[in-house]
C-alpha cells in the first residue's frame, strides 16, 4: 500500500496567523485562519478536509462492499458533517448518504452502510470520536 503526504505551514500567532494545507502532490491548496476554523471566516479547515477524507473513505468502501454482494452502485454522494466544540474536541461526525443502488432492498443497504461506517479505513482511525452516525438513504 502506498503512504500519502499533506503539509500544513502555519505562520504567527493564533489570533493574527494564517495557514496553508496542501493535499498530495499539490492537488489542493486550501488557505485557513482562526476565523475559518471556529467562526465563518473565509477558507477551509482541518475538520473541513478530515470530513471530506471520511466522506471519500466511507462512498468507496461502501461501494466496494455493496459490489462484492452483488449490489453494484450507480451513485454514491456523501456529505460529512463534522462538530467542534470547546477543548477544542471533534465530539460528532455525521455522514449523510444518499445512494442509488439497483435491486437492493433498504434493510440490506442499510447493513452494508453500518458495516462501512465500522469499516473503513477513516472510520477507524477516528475511533476516538465520541459518536458517528450515518444517515443512508436510497434515491
Amino acid at each position: 500500500m502506498s503512504i500519502r503526504h499533506s503539509t500544513a505551514v502555519w505562520n504567527g500567532n493564533l489570533v493574527d496567523g494564517s495557514g496553508t494545507m496542501t493535499v498530495g502532490k499539490d492537488w489542493f491548496t486550501g488557505a485557513f485562519t482562526r476565523a475559518s476554523r471556529f467562526a465563518d471566516g473565509k477558507g477551509t479547515n482541518p475538520e473541513e478536509l478530515l470530513g471530506a477524507a471520511h466522506a471519500g473513505c466511507f462512498s468507496m468502501y461502501l461501494a466496494a462492499i455493496l459490489t462484492k454482494s452483488g449490489f453494484t452502485p450507480t451513485s454514491i454522494h456523501t456529505q460529512a458533517e463534522v462538530s467542534i466544540v470547546d477543548g477544542p474536541t471533534i465530539d460528532r461526525i455525521t455522514l449523510r448518504t444518499e445512494a442509488t443502488v439497483p435491486n437492493i432492498d433498504d434493510a440490506t443497504f442499510q447493513a452494508h452502510v453500518a458495516r462501512a461506517k465500522k469499516e473503513c479505513p477513516v472510520s477507524k482511525a477516528l475511533a476516538a470520536v465520541p459518536e458517528v452516525n450515518a444517515i443512508a438513504t436510497l434515491t
